[in-house]
């Protein structure tokens, strides 16, 4: 699909030059004298993606006119820690497909990819040191350690069918919006940006990162696997209780409800189609979308309150895009 057709790629193809030079920055400081970690980590980070979080951080600073010689190298560390996220998540979650081919610890097994995430987060430590900017390494570090935070309390929730909407913003405003909010915060940061600037620039990373999860978390109901690249019902398996689930128990009937409940905390997919048909006809996927906009409004606001520019303009396309995702 060409740019001019997808308001997404439109948007982050203003930053394809500066994208390029993410990519040399990653190619270049995957090097190890250890063989695997360059294998495993080049299968996980050239399989693709829109690589949004490192763009975000690029549009931010366009928005910002921030030039700092430091913001590809930062944009890379993003990508590291997202990409370190995914291994150990893979493992944790036991998934064994990612972006239509099979997981790292498909590949290479559950060790290597543990260990391979756990020398991106330190890659990612060695290069955040080399702004000399504390505010950096606060940033970053505090966003690692509240995605762990976010992972804990993922973990807790599995097979919980009673986890309601507050439950599950808040884990996903730590798993996921978190990284989000870091990445458009350090361009804030690298651009010397005041207090109150900053603190758009964090709420527009934190309402697109959630709005991005939510979305996410539909189309598991409202996709298919070729086009998600992943295979539905993965989170059904693993007994997550994402949000279309919790807004369909809201108004779907006690015997819908009950086998909602069952595959919840048996984590059982064998009534998969079953629930997708009662997710989409009781109205979870329209509710939970509904709550993806407000979000999405919410990063548009942020993103009105910056500098009026195109890359800010492509800020607002982002959020506003979001709601047409389909993969």
């Amino acid at each position: 699909m060409s740019p001019e057709s997808n308001p997404t790629l439109q948007a982050l193809s203003l930053v394809g030059a500066d994208m390029r030079e993410v990519d040399r920055v990653i190619q270049e400081r995957l090097h190890s004298e250890v063989e695997l970690i360059g294998q495993v980590a080049r299968y996980i980070i050239s399989a693709g993606g829109k690589r949004v979080r490192p763009a975000l951080l690029l549009l931010m600073c366009g928005a910002l006119d921030c030039e700092h010689p430091q913001r590809h190298s930062m944009a890379a560390v993003v990508e590291f820690i997202h990409t370190a996220t995914l291994l150990h998540d893979d493992v944790v979650d036991e998934s064994t497909l990612r972006r239509g081919r099979s997981t790292a610890n498909e590949v290479f097994g559950n060790a290597a990819s543990v260990l391979v995430g756990d020398f991106l987060y330190t890659r990612a430590f060695q290069m955040m040191v080399a702004p000399g900017d504390l505010r950096i390494l606060d940033v970053l570090a505090e966003a690692t350690n509240v995605i762990a935070e976010g992972e804990v309390w993922q973990l807790m929730n599995m097979h919980d069918a009673t986890l309601d909407e507050a439950g599950y913003l808040r884990v996903i405003r730590a798993k996921t919006a978190k990284l989000f909010e870091a990445s458009a915060r350090l361009a804030a940061i690298l651009a010397g940006a005041d207090a109150e600037l900053e603190a758009r620039c964090a709420d527009y990373g934190q309402a697109l990162g959630a709005a991005f999860q939510v979305v996410d978390d539909v189309l598991d109901y409202e996709g298919n696997a070729t086009e998600l690249g992943k295979n539905l019902g993965d989170d059904l398996r693993e007994g997550k209780m994402t949000l279309p689930l919790i807004c369909t128990l809201r108004h779907c009937t006690p015997a819908q409800a009950e086998v909602i409940r069952d595959a919840i905390e048996q984590g059982n997919t064998e009534r998969l189609d079953d629930i997708i048909q009662i997710v989409r006809s009781c109205g979870g996927l329209s509710d939970a979308r509904r709550t993806a906009q407000a979000e999405a409004q919410r990063a548009v606001d942020a993103a009105l309150a910056l500098p009026v520019n195109q890359w800010s303009k492509a800020l607002v396309q982002l959020a506003s895009a979001l709601l047409e995702r389909r993969s």
